[in-house]
């Protein structure tokens, strides 16, 4: 027990002085910060953090969860970079702030382990496990949420695909330049692609030309679909019909959802039939048991 006082009583040092940080009667600014708006250019300067205060901490803490973050990750097998997937999302966090949120969350879950391994005590094995096992699963179960998010993102973008391309298609036809028909789908347009190509409109205004812009979005949301329209799109100086050629990506791409409807389909409509196949096979076992255990009861006498 003596041996948990001492880092329960550090805990609870930090976590005091944490607090009383933030309170302003009991963290005194210093006299060079109570000054400094009174010396030239010195309102132009940021206030710096305290030395015991929480900027100070985050900004001491952050980059050491990113590496720790990072490289469990990577032992863990997780292979897609999480900048990546943060950006396709639209996440407002970065990676910084979403690695110490998730070493924060792995840090409590160890605190909880270790009360619950306090208050049960059960065996050194189970111990062991509890407390490596609570963090890795917190951890895990903050990447997982990171990837799920990316995956409907991109189920999102390949299912709006269709409707988006047609819709540029329709514009171009009816005499829009190719930002102009990005610009208008991204102002009328609430979905995945909608928010996607509002970036490419940005982008486009800040100096890029559209085929990079696109190219960029195909190389972060990971579609195929989407490639093959980014290509057709990136022939926009080339070709004087790229509507036409537009509206035909358009009917491949819905070609391709079909395809995957129809194969999701066929797969749950066999689904369907492994509990009638398996309430079927037992009765049916255990009347072929019944004769069969006779017929050794029947021979062994």
């Amino acid at each position: 027990m003596i041996r948990l006082l001492l880092p329960a009583g550090l805990a609870l040092w930090a976590g005091v002085t944490l607090l009383l940080s933030q309170l302003r009667w009991f963290a005194r600014p210093s006299v060079a910060e109570r000054l400094r708006p009174y010396a030239p250019g010195g309102m132009a300067r940021p206030v710096g953090p305290g030395v015991l205060s929480v900027e100070s901490f985050a900004e001491t803490i952050a980059p050491l969860s990113r590496t720790v973050g990072e490289r469990l990750a990577r032992l863990l097998g997780v292979g897609e970079d999480l900048e990546l997937r943060l950006w396709r999302v639209h996440s407002p966090l970065d990676v910084t702030a979403f690695r110490v949120r998730q070493i924060g969350w792995s840090i409590a879950a160890l605190g909880a382990a270790g009360l619950l391994v306090l208050a049960l005590r059960p065996t050194a094995p189970l111990a062991v496990l509890l407390l490596l096992g609570a963090p890795l699963l917190a951890f895990l179960l903050a990447e997982q949420r990171a990837a799920q998010a990316s995956e409907r993102w991109q189920r999102r973008v390949f299912l709006e695909l269709p409707v988006v391309a047609e819709q540029i298609a329709m514009l171009l036809s009816a005499g829009y330049s190719l930002s102009g028909a990005i610009n208008r789908v991204a102002a009328r347009g609430q979905g995945a692609c909608a928010a996607d190509l509002a970036r490419v409109a940005a982008q486009v205004r800040h100096g890029r030309s559209e085929s990079e812009a696109l190219r960029e979005w195909a190389a972060v949301a990971r579609v195929d679909a989407l490639d093959r329209l980014v290509a057709v799109m990136a022939l926009n100086r080339e070709t004087s019909d790229l509507g036409r050629l537009l509206s035909e990506e358009a009917r491949a791409v819905r070609a391709d959802v079909q395809r995957e409807l129809v194969a999701t389909m066929e797969r749950r409509s066999q689904q369907v039939w492994i509990p009638v196949t398996v309430a079927t096979l037992l009765p049916g076992v255990i009347f072929m048991l019944i004769p069969f255990v006779e017929a050794v009861r029947f021979f062994a006498e």
